[in-house]
């Protein structure tokens, strides 16, 4: 046993993987390379257009700000990773074993045909997809967790390889709650391999849901006044 999984962590070091990420200081992106590279030689990055949108306008910011951060370029070159800016996603070549989404849009059918491309989603799938996940699913009352998957042509919808569920303590915040949900977020990516060898999935029988898309400011506030709420039913 202990040969076979000696064997195993050499495949994985030698395994390439393809980071697809955006050409643009990405905090996710950093994170995530500063947690792989001691542990993969073999590694990609693929960097796509960044379209800078108009910011919105929200009550509460449940992401850490991710545009203060270093630029995958910089990264890479610290690291000696090679570093491929794309123009779109179908210059993202198919020389990788697997690939890891650390940021970028939906990808293309034709992008994603015949590649393994992993993708934390930060919701329970199937029940909380699309956008602003952390949020409707306080809204929602409904289980808060992680979802690391293979994608397909779908929203969210690909094979499930491990759900992770978020702890909820009595005395959380919004603050506290969506920091550590974040965090848990970059460490399933981190630690991708872990979950692929010895997959978690408490939850295949959670009812599905259509995507959500980005929460308005109305149903925001709603949302922040039935914390209280969502801690009394999932708080321990």
């Amino acid at each position: 046993m202990e040969q076979n999984r000696t064997e195993q962590n050499r495949t994985e070091q030698n395994r390439t993987v393809g980071l697809i990420t955006y050409n643009f200081p990405h905090l996710k992106t950093e994170q995530v390379i500063e947690n792989l590279v001691y542990n993969h030689k073999q590694l990609k990055i693929y960097a796509l257009p960044f379209i800078s949108r108009k910011e919105r306008v929200v009550l509460f910011h449940h992401r850490p700000n991710q545009t203060i951060s270093i630029a995958p370029e910089v990264i890479g070159e610290k690291h000696g990773i090679d570093f491929i800016p794309c123009e779109t996603d179908l210059d993202i070549d198919d020389r990788c074993d697997i690939y890891l989404i650390l940021g970028a849009g939906i990808l293309s059918e034709k992008c994603v045909k015949n590649k393994k491309i992993v993708n934390a989603h930060p919701g329970i799938i199937p029940a909380c997809r699309g956008l602003d996940s952390f949020k409707w699913a306080i809204y929602n009352k409904i289980p808060l967790g992680n979802t690391l998957h293979y994608i397909d042509e779908n929203v969210d919808s690909g094979e499930i390889i491990s759900v992770v569920p978020t702890t909820v303590y009595k005395t959380d915040s919004l603050e506290t709650l969506s920091r550590r949900h974040y965090e848990n977020e970059i460490k399933m990516l981190s630690d991708f391999e872990s979950y692929i060898n010895k997959p978690l999935n408490n939850f295949a029988k959670i009812q599905t849901n259509e995507p959500t898309r980005r929460m308005g400011v109305e149903i925001e506030s709603k949302m922040v006044r039935m914390f209280d709420e969502y801690i009394d039913k999932y708080g321990k």
